[in-house]
């Protein structure tokens, strides 16, 4: 057995108003990998800074190994406004003596490598103040390394990048980590061992996150009935863990089995054609088109030649590093921002609404209380073929009864990004954008906003870091690359391949060969190429109309037969993508 790092005995720790901590005993020895979760405000946070030594418990002990070194990186950071970049994060070191460690390099390209060495903290923006602090801390050689919240404010490229620098940062058996975060995906990539914080005290379960979920449903099976809501809720997100996603639960050592039996009465997350159908009947067949729209800002060109004909009932995520152009992407949507170039048409039955980043949509209510805001709106709301009340969507979302009393401006950034949605839903809109969602939002409540999105009809945009909210509410993704939009049919793993390979240099015309020089023989075989393609391109759509047709007379409760189809349809149309992609290229070479 591993030889323990740290042990915290008997913590117990309150606050004026409440409880955190009861009687809490827990352990962390060489090797661990340490995700921790639970609702806001259960006292993860607390739990952290009692193991790091910034907070004593009123009663308990913590007892480190001699000479331990505990990093830790909190929500709020403490940097000097006044130091410099470079000086936060390598502090006194001279240029030779940091720059000829691989490890110093490798976090300062992952994490700042586009942020100026010179410049003062002061001038960063929180963001890159984020970034600073977790690079000062990865470039330290620490035993324990504890972070709260590291992915905020880190886009899905570096995301990933942090999960490989964890994962390689120390040999299998030594060092520790714990990390606080909601993002699914990270948790399951680099945890082995996951503890829930709730109700005062820590739960520990085998595995990241994925394990921990199919362990608590084996937990809240055995439950009491008053547990029946939250049981089911987890069920439909390990059904979608087992049939989407498998590899996630193949991982841990526990009989596959034990899961395929917990969901074998759980249908799949959603029904695609139905909400389709829906989707077309409220909508019409004209959404939003984008034909060849550019955004320039002075000098700076945001977007170019940006192509995109929004469909009824699709449901797309946006991928793009900071800075990209995503949000600009989004205003384009919304009519709040013009394009430069090409045009904008919008159908005349479309309704937007977007869930922003700022809660715009609260601005105005702050003083209200929330029971006085739902009776301002509507009287029942449809949910899987059922009527419910705004109140008991509230409690859907998360909500307890004692909360309709608050006043919106007293509610948590969760509660109130959770009212946020409740409202824009309320409204009837029949295209949703959703903004960065899973900002202030915990992972039982990212569940619930899964659950509730599920059932939705209607056209659903996503820009989003979280990996695991775009694979599970969206069916197809695209990414802003050099302010381009390129579908991606692989995917988030094909948009981290994209952004890992370096950009092409700009091709050299050479004097002695240009498209008028092609030889004959040459000539001849590209237009065979073409002639080639285009008789591919039209069996795929033949076998396209084929497919579209199956899927109208399917019967709709075959789910698992509308699930096989609705794949060899993706097939198809990314087989078309890459079809279309070549006939270009060739041509270009014949112009």
């Amino acid at each position: 057995m591993a030889a323990p790092l740290l042990v915290g005995e008997g913590l117990h720790l309150e606050y004026p108003t409440r409880v955190v901590l009861d009687s809490v005993t827990v352990g962390i020895v060489e090797g661990d990998r340490i995700g921790i979760v639970g609702r806001n405000g259960d006292g993860k946070s607390s739990l952290l800074k009692v193991l790091a030594g910034l907070t004593e418990p009123q009663t308990g002990r913590v007892t480190r190994r001699s000479g331990i070194r505990f990093g830790i990186l909190p929500q709020s950071d403490d940097l000097d406004p006044a130091l410099t970049v470079g000086r936060a994060i390598v502090g006194d070191r001279r240029d030779h003596e940091w720059a000829a460690d691989p490890q110093i390099r490798d976090v300062i390209s992952g994490l700042v490598g586009d942020v100026a060495w010179q410049a003062p903290i002061g001038s960063l923006s929180g963001g890159q103040r984020r970034r600073v602090a977790l690079a000062a801390l990865l470039v330290d050689d620490w035993d324990v390394v504890a972070l709260d919240e590291p992915t905020n404010h880190l886009d899905m490229e570096a995301i990933a990048w942090l999960a490989e620098h964890l994962k390689g940062r120390w040999a299998r058996s030594s060092g520790a980590l714990l990390v606080i975060t909601h993002d699914r995906w990270f948790l399951d990539e680099v945890c082995t061992r996951t503890w829930e914080v709730h109700d005062q005290g820590v739960e520990s379960f085998e595995g990241g996150y994925a394990a921990y979920v199919l362990q608590r449903v084996e937990r809240d099976r055995l439950a009491t009935a008053a547990e029946a809501k939250r049981q089911n809720l987890l069920r439909k997100e390990l059904a979608w863990l087992r049939r989407g996603a498998p590899a996630r639960t193949s991982k841990p050592r526990f009989r596959i089995e034990a899961a395929n039996q917990l969901i074998a009465d759980v249908p799949p997350v959603r029904n695609p054609i139905e909400l389709r159908r829906l989707a077309v009947a409220r909508l019409g067949r004209d959404v939003v088109d984008l034909e060849d729209v550019g955004v320039r800002y002075g000098e700076h060109e945001v977007l170019r030649e940006v192509t995109w004909r929004i469909a009824p009932g699709e449901r797309t995520g946006i991928l793009g590093g900071n800075g990209s152009g995503k949000t600009t992407l989004l205003g384009l949507i919304a009519g709040t921002v013009r394009p430069t170039t090409g045009r904008v048409r919008r159908g005349t039955t479309v309704r937007l609404a977007v869930v922003d980043q700022h809660f715009s949509q609260l601005a105005e209510i702050g003083e209200d209380r929330v029971r006085e805001v739902l009776a301002r709106t509507r009287t029942t709301f449809p949910i899987d073929g059922k009527d419910v009340t705004p109140a008991q969507l509230l409690q859907r979302l998360g909500f307890a009864r004692e909360h309709l009393a608050a006043r919106v401006q007293d509610l948590s950034g969760g509660q109130r990004r959770r009212l946020q949605l409740l409202l824009v839903l309320l409204s009837e809109p029949n295209l949703l954008a959703l903004d960065e969602p899973t900002n202030d939002v915990d992972s039982d409540l990212l569940t619930a906003v899964e659950d509730l999105l599920d059932s939705w009809p209607g056209t659903l945009i996503v820009i989003s870091h979280d990996r695991y909210l775009l694979e599970r509410v969206t069916d197809q993704q695209y990414a802003i690359l050099d302010g381009r939009l390129r579908h991606l049919p692989g995917g988030v793993d094909e948009y981290l391949r994209l952004r890992r390979e370096p950009s092409p240099a700009p091709a050299r015309p050479e004097p002695s060969t240009d498209n008028a020089g092609l030889t004959g023989a040459r000539r001849r075989g590209v237009q065979k190429e073409i002639a080639a393609v285009e008789r591919r391109l039209g069996r795929v759509e033949t076998e396209t109309a084929g497919l579209h047709r199956k899927l109208a007379e399917h019967d709709p409760s075959d789910y698992q037969g509308l699930q096989r189809l609705s794949e060899q349809l993706n097939s198809l149309e990314a087989e078309t993508a890459d079809l279309e992609e070549r006939w270009l290229e060739l041509s270009d070479q014949l112009d």
